[in-house]
């Protein structure tokens, strides 16, 4: 059976997939159908607070593993990104990535906080917060990138995917979080952001190191996607308002934060727009961001930094914030590919090929205006 394949064939599968299959068996558990129940208790399932019995919530190591484990694993793949942010890079490859990373993060800046100033920054329109616009914004499908890069671009665009690594997971939503009047004290961003950062001293100091959690990368994806799936309900997919917020999100993503990659790439004067196209995605792994921001959030308010009604609003929209994300996700890695197709098609009419490297035309231009410039 190809079931890998299969789920690959899914934009984002591994990610999406796992968590809508989280998501139904959590919104049939919580339809608390009768027969389902009265099997558990036959079985001996503990009984829930409520007073249910639920297969997600039966005890062990299977309760432990597909419904409470989303914020370990989400601490486990942080650790494993970390590790694979080899910060030895090329020149040009450095200034790319630079220039993609910083364009994509302060645009989704820029829009969070434009909507948190001009509508609710909790629900605003289309069930839209400023952090799931902020999370879904700034991050991006590094996997795709490289693909897309890979084909259509040279090498110093996927040599540019090492700084790009650096907006994966929660770590630039974290430093945005001001836009929602919520003050995080240090230690709530040391507790969140220290599996990454020693990740990052392990791989760099030692490549076998980087070799070793290399597969943690995507092993541990569908596992945190399920448990998190595990705490949604359906209802948050097939709502229609959060349907149309996810869809908006996705265009505001590749509209936006493409059109800023291609605007700083012309200011450098880069000749191909390849990579900016290929960055404008959000990423299947940026759905988790939002429980990541939720984990900070509970240090902010133990240590007294965040109210209680602040802490509940963060949860409560977890849940809204993650469905339009992986909606995002589906719809972003739909758009990318056609729109790097389109412009590869775009600048060979005009006789540019995006999978060569232009800076020795440049140089050679200086020289010739050089020459110029003696000769008169």
């Amino acid at each position: 059976m190809k079931i890998k394949e299969t789920i690959e064939k899914v934009p984002g599968g591994l990610m999406v997939v796992p968590l809508l299959l989280g998501a139904t068996l959590n919104t049939i558990d919580q339809l608390h159908i009768p027969i389902v129940m009265k099997a558990l208790k036959f079985l001996g399932a503990p009984q829930t607070e409520a007073g249910y019995y639920e297969f997600l919530r039966i005890g062990g190591f299977s309760q432990e593993l597909f419904k409470d484990s989303a914020l370990v694993l989400i601490a486990l793949f942080l650790f494993c990104v970390g590790s694979q942010m080899n910060l030895k890079v090329g020149g040009l490859a450095l200034k790319k990535g630079f220039l993609l990373t910083s364009s994509k993060y302060l645009t989704g800046l820029a829009v969070g906080i434009a909507f948190g100033i001009f509508f609710d920054p909790w629900h605003g329109i289309l069930g839209l917060s400023s952090l799931a616009i902020i999370a879904g914004m700034t991050n991006s499908n590094s996997g795709m990138y490289a693909a897309l890069t890979g084909q259509y671009g040279n090498r110093s665009d996927v040599g540019g995917l090492s700084i790009l690594a650096i907006n994966d997971g929660p770590f630039l939503t974290l430093l945005s979080l001001g836009i929602l009047g919520t003050a995080l004290p240090m230690i709530a961003f040391i507790a969140v952001l220290l599996p990454l950062g020693i990740g990052m001293l392990l791989g760099n100091l030692d490549p076998k190191m980087r070799e070793f959690l290399k597969p943690g990368e995507s092993l541990t994806i569908p596992f945190f996607a399920f448990a998190l799936g595990a705490g949604m309900n359906l209802a948050n997919f097939l709502n229609p308002t959060v349907l149309a917020g996810g869809l908006a999100l996705a265009v505001l993503t590749f509209v936006l934060t493409g059109g800023a990659g291609i605007l700083v790439f012309k200011l450098f004067k880069e000749k191909s727009y390849i990579a900016p196209i290929a960055e404008a995605s959000t990423a299947g792994n940026a759905a988790a961001t939002p429980a990541a921001i939720a984990a900070a959030a509970s240090v902010a308010v133990a240590s007294g930094a965040m109210t209680p009604a602040e802490f509940e609003a963060i949860q409560n929209i977890v849940p809204i914030a993650t469905a339009q994300i992986s909606i995002s996700t589906i719809a972003t890695t739909l758009l990318c590919p056609l729109g790097v197709i389109l412009m590869d098609r775009y600048q060979r009419k005009r006789g540019i090929d995006g999978t060569k490297e232009y800076i020795v035309d440049t140089q050679k231009r200086t020289k010739a205006t050089l020459e110029k410039t003696v000769n008169s």
